[in-house]
């Protein structure tokens, strides 16, 4: 089943956001609730140069890590329907918003920044957080940001006080008030799980 309206042509739920607001947690989630593949561009950047993100970014610098996401993108655009899931700095390039948009509805998981730089600085992993005042690393790359999220979003969710799984539930409960089809199984094993 296809899927054509104001949210683009392409039939995958997108998770966009800031780094720690959930998209890779909240991407599994959605995957056992409607049994679509799951692609994450972190994990197909990795993939590619069979190096960490903190060594993609020592060996080929941010640059290179973007080229990189912007391909991952490309090669999604002609695959099926999934539940797709970004890097929280994918927003910063026009073209990688061309493809997002391609893909279908793109749900933004939003947080208040406490909560956001809290979860992201748990993993010490986060190489656009190393420097001297993370903090205001933090905060800058939010306020940079945010108008893009804000552009492109279809669908808004605030993670700060809710469960992986109550996020899902979120994303699925509007996407059903919108009439988002998720084709025929994933929609019914959607409807039955998220109650």
């Amino acid at each position: 089943m296809t899927y054509c309206s104001v949210y683009g042509a392409g039939t995958s739920i997108v998770l966009i956001g800031m780094m720690g607001a959930g998209k890779s947690c909240v991407g599994r989630c959605l995957q056992r609730r409607t049994t679509l593949a799951l692609a994450d561009t972190d994990d197909i950047v990795v993939s590619k140069f069979g190096i960490s993100i903190p060594e993609i970014f020592s060996k080929h610098g941010e640059h290179g890590f973007r080229e990189a996401e912007t391909q991952a993108l490309r090669g999604l655009a002609m695959t099926k329907q999934a539940i797709i899931v970004t890097g929280g700095g994918i927003v910063l390039r026009e073209k990688n918003v061309d493809f997002l948009k391609r893909l279908g509805v793109i749900v933004w998981l939003d947080g208040n920044e406490e909560t956001l730089f809290e979860r992201a600085s748990r993993a010490r992993t986060r190489p656009l957080l190393q420097g001297e005042n993370p903090r205001e690393l933090f905060a800058q790359m939010l306020r940079a940001r945010l108008p893009l999220y804000a552009k492109i979003g279809d669908i808004r969710i605030d993670t700060s006080v809710l469960t992986d799984e109550e996020v899902a539930v979120a994303i699925l409960s509007k996407l059903r008030k919108l009439g988002r089809n998720l084709g025929a199984r994933s929609f019914a094993v959607a409807q039955s799980t998220a109650g």
